[in-house]
């Protein structure tokens, strides 16, 4: 069976099908297109499973890619490898099913271009996977530029087909927006690529660019300094590091939900996973030196956007700013640098995908119904929509670090890793400073939970109608998996190992 596996094929054959359902060979009916485009996501989640189940950490997924016979550009070391290990097995998971949830999401939320809509998630797709299994900087950056391209046009399309002006204007600033910080971000992330390239040459006389090959240790200290803040830069746009954040709560707040589940759920793992490739293991000895100003950094973004979270009226934008607070949770336990905090951000970057895959859901199928997000204004839907709401009160809970649920294993094992971070004392005050998280969501989500749910229903919203069977199946999904991981979390820790 393991001959039938191939890295190429899971990464390059959403590619090959967005390829193909762009193209006039195609047709445009939409049922077709979509129901094609759903069994190609069901395929891959499938074939992901299947390699999950034939793999071995003792010995990874490693494949490289020959053109003509010949090295990618071989003048300079640079080959087109891939390599699955635990954390790319993870991740790669995550992401197939993420996008599996968002094609179901798409039913109701895309009314128009569908050709053109699942090309591109089909691409980002591809581009996403290239980012989590690439063993070579330059391969891992070319993927991280591709994933641009469909990722503007999933924000700033038109998929309603009944966008006002202004509502189409603020979803290609959006879209402007994102590209724009994220690009200057990735020539600062080059540089250091390009720096760690060249230093690793006349450090160690390697020509490689295979994170396998690259002995930091040699490089001189200020260097490895300056290369770290470079790539730093980059991944921190990603993340979102504050200042940097700022992309983030407009393309959600203007994507449809399909989109934002994809931003939420798995492009920010991406500068996460960056952080932890480059920084955390290649460049270990400066990582060591400034975590504790990243911790810093991270403390920012868990309490200062919770902040801004609740003074949010948005459904979308409330998510939005939780996210950046998780994912400076994920940035905390990376900090630690010890193994219960390598272990807790992991687990937190698939607990955070599954509780924003079920929120941003929720906003959508809030805002189908009753066209209309904010909190103000919306009141007493529970009585009319009993599931979603029985979805959204469980779903809220584990978001908050309640016990049994996935986010509480991680934000727990975060703590504990950062107050047995041997380095520094940062980290102890830090961990100090995280446990108001558990507080301040609460009272953001919980206020969104009630200002929506309960109260008088407003007369306008008497007839809207509970959830379908297709958004049932995201939140029923979304739900096992935070029980899962959250009642058997060995499942996945004795994975990142």
């Amino acid at each position: 069976m393991e001959k039938f596996l191939s890295i190429p094929f899971l990464i390059f054959m959403p590619l090959v099908v967005s390829m193909f359902v762009i193209s006039p060979l195609f047709t445009r009916n939409e049922i077709v297109v979509r129901r094609f485009s759903k069994g190609v996501f069901g395929f891959h989640f499938l074939y992901s499973i299947l390699m999950l189940a034939f793999f071995d950490s003792a010995n990874p997924y490693i494949s490289q890619i020959h053109f003509f016979g010949l090295d990618w550009i071989q003048s300079i070391g640079v080959k087109f490898t891939f390599k699955i290990d635990n954390i790319s097995m993870i991740l790669t998971m995550l992401t197939s099913f993420v996008f599996l949830l968002a094609s179901f999401a798409s039913k109701f939320n895309i009314r128009a271009n569908h050709k053109f809509y699942y090309s591109m998630l089909l691409l980002l797709e591809s581009a996403i996977l290239g980012i989590f299994t690439a063993s070579d900087m330059f391969v891992f950056f070319l993927f991280w530029e591709l994933e641009l391209i469909p990722a503007y046009f999933l924000i700033g399309g038109k998929w309603k087909g009944s966008e006002s002006e202004q509502e189409e204007k603020q979803a290609q600033n959006s879209a402007i927006k994102f590209v724009l910080f994220t690009f200057l971000g990735s020539m600062v992330m080059l540089l250091g690529i390009l720096l760690l390239h060249y230093y690793n040459f006349i450090s160690n006389g390697i020509l490689s660019a295979n994170f396998a090959d690259i002995n930091a240790s040699q490089i001189p200290e200020f260097i490895q300094y300056i290369i770290s803040v470079c790539l730093l830069i980059g991944f921190g746009v990603k993340l979102p590091i504050i200042p940097l954040h700022t992309w983030l709560p407009d393309a959600h707040t203007n994507a449809p939900t399909p989109v934002s589940i994809v931003l939420a759920g798995i492009l920010l793992k991406t500068g996460a996973y960056g952080i932890l490739r480059f920084n955390y293991q290649t460049l270990s000895d400066a990582f060591i030196t400034i975590a504790p100003i990243l911790a810093i950094f991270a403390i920012i973004n868990i309490i200062y956007t919770a902040f801004v979270a609740y003074a949010q009226t948005d459904i979308k934008r409330i998510v939005a700013y939780s996210s950046i607070s998780n994912m400076g949770l994920i940035l905390l336990g990376l900090c630690a640098i010890n193994k219960i905090g390598l272990s807790a951000s992991v687990f937190h970057m698939v607990a955070h995908a599954l509780v924003t895959c079920g929120l941003f859901m929720i906003a959508g199928i809030v805002y189908l119904r009753c066209k209309n997000r904010d909190i103000n204004t919306l009141s007493g839907i529970a009585t009319v929509m009993p599931r979603l709401f029985g979805f959204a009160t469980v779903i809220v809970l584990a978001s908050i670090g309640i016990p049994a649920f996935a986010p509480f294993v991680s934000e727990i094992l975060t703590i504990i890793a950062s107050l047995n971070a041997d380095f520094s004392d940062v980290l102890k005050f830090a961990s100090v400073f995280a446990l108001p998280l558990l507080i301040l969501s609460s009272c953001y989500m919980l206020k969104f939970l009630h200002k929506s749910f309960f109260g008088e229903l407003p007369t306008e919203y008497e007839k809207i109608n509970d959830i379908t069977v297709h958004e049932f199946i995201v939140l029923a999904s979304v739900l096992a998996g935070l029980v899962i991981f959250g009642i058997f979390p060995n499942v996945l820790l004795g994975m990142i190992g």
